[in-house]
């Protein structure tokens, strides 16, 4: 059980790529997983996945028990029988959703949590059709959840408070880092820091100001290192030096401020993504898509084990 959660059972509805990462890390963690996915290789995809995971889940650490043995069920009403938590991540479509969500909940009781891992849908349109809305979440992970600690948590118009506390319990208590978003907005939080930061790397490339291959080795050698540490208000609280943030703000916030009107608005039109996917694949070198996902795993373990060796000290 997830110490402190009351959680046994996790029911996986959609055993995709996110599906499939999130199966792999309850399992680590000691829970029972049942999965479901209408794909007709779905059940051996999933297989595939977790065999391919482990090592690095057992790498980090299993709990006591843990196996990689899931049951799995073609029908998500079967799927969820028995559950004690249930993690969606099913196609990224609302009306998809919406009609799951219905089928999910008259399904389940009314006290089990119902998250759904929707990259930027508003959890009060997927709810409409539930008798119990007040037990629907957003529980949105990063890729690949897996690994990757963060977990978005939103609730819709019609979500109960308790819900929102016990899906934030849940994921800390599985060793997730929760976050609680306050405030529906399509993209959830850290998407759409993702997507401004993104839109300014396409306006470069577009103007000529840098590569595809420079834009992205500004990032992953200069600020994305300290991002791994902490976010962009603590490092500018650093900035500041002994006068931390107060002094930041009094010396670089105007400048900063005059950088934030000169940033672009670039449209994503056929010439720009041209210009992306030829600097994507020049950058890439050649490597597959298999090969890249394994250098940042790799990489990624890490940078995790980095981070469990301070929290132990």
């Amino acid at each position: 059980m997830a110490e402190g959660s009351g959680v046994r059972r996790v029911a996986v509805i959609g055993a995709g790529t996110i599906g499939a990462s999130w199966a792999a890390y309850f399992l680590a963690r000691g829970l029972a997983v049942t999965a479901s996915d209408p794909a007709p290789e779905g059940e051996a995809f999933l297989g595939r996945y977790i065999a391919n995971a482990w090592p690095a889940l057992r790498r980090l650490g299993l709990a006591a028990g843990a196996e990689p043995a899931f049951r799995f069920e073609r029908d998500p009403v079967a799927a969820v029988a028995g559950a004690d938590f249930v993690q969606e991540s099913g196609p990224e479509r609302e009306e998809v959703k919406t009609a799951l969500f219905a089928r999910l909940d008259a399904a389940l009781p009314p006290e089990v949590v119902i998250a759904s891992s929707s990259s930027g849908l508003l959890m009060s349109r997927i709810q409409e059709g539930c008798r119990h809305p007040e037990r629907c979440v957003i529980g949105h992970p990063f890729n690949p959840p897996h690994l990757v600690p963060l977990v978005e948590v939103v609730g819709g118009a019609k979500t109960a408070p308790a819900a929102i506390e016990r899906a934030m319990a849940f994921y800390a208590a599985i060793g997730k880092k929760p976050i609680r978003i306050r405030k529906e907005v399509k993209g959830h939080l850290a998407n759409r820091l993702q997507a401004a930061l993104w839109r300014e790397a396409i306006h470069l490339v577009a103007e000529g100001v840098a590569s595809v291959a420079d834009v992205d080795a500004a990032i992953a050698h200069g600020p994305g290192l300290r991002w791994a540490i902490m976010g962009p208000n603590l490092t500018f609280h650093l900035a500041g030096g002994e006068g931390g943030i107060e002094h930041f703000m009094r010396h670089l916030a105007v400048p900063l401020e005059g950088w934030w009107d000169d940033l672009g608005t670039p449209k994503l039109d056929p010439a720009v993504q041209g210009k992306i996917i030829e600097g994507v694949h020049a950058e890439a070198g050649g490597r597959s898509i298999a090969e890249l996902a394994a250098e940042r795993d790799r990489i990624l373990l890490d940078i995790l084990e980095a981070v469990q060796r301070k929290a132990a000290k």
